[in-house]
């Protein structure tokens, strides 16, 4: 059986005039960090080289074919910060899943008014019908 491999997301937060990174864990750690990435390297590439590579990576044959020129930039809702109060257990479940907890509440939440929304607009319409 396949084990679960935890998602460990960070944000890049600033570059620095010396090449290194500040980044924010989802637990709201930063860290200072280095780039890993081999520029030199990079940069000596060919054009048939990159594309030998790009070819060669199982990730990219998913998505080698989608068509992106229809792409909409969605920009997340901005968050309000608030005081709110759950029971024990269900606060409890949410952070026994680790850092990021409040961002799954709040998809939950989203969930839910995404899904009453809907039932609201179908109810109008068969009303009108």
């Amino acid at each position: 059986m396949r084990r679960k491999r935890k998602e460990h997301i960070v944000k890049l937060v600033a570059t620095l005039k010396d090449g290194t990174h500040i980044v924010e864990h989802g637990d709201g750690r930063l860290e200072r960090r280095r780039s890993e990435t081999d520029w030199q390297r990079l940069d000596a590439l060919t054009d048939k080289e990159i594309e030998t590579s790009i070819a060669s990576d199982p990730a990219w044959r998913e998505f080698k074919d989608l068509d992106w020129s229809n792409a909409v930039l969605v920009i997340p809702p901005r968050k309000k910060p608030i005081s709110i109060r759950v029971d024990e257990d269900v606060l409890a479940f949410f952070r026994h899943e680790g850092a990021g907890y409040q961002r799954r509440m709040n998809a939950v939440l989203r969930s839910y008014m995404e899904h009453n929304k809907s039932r609201k607009t179908d109810r109008k319409t068969k009303k009108r019908a």
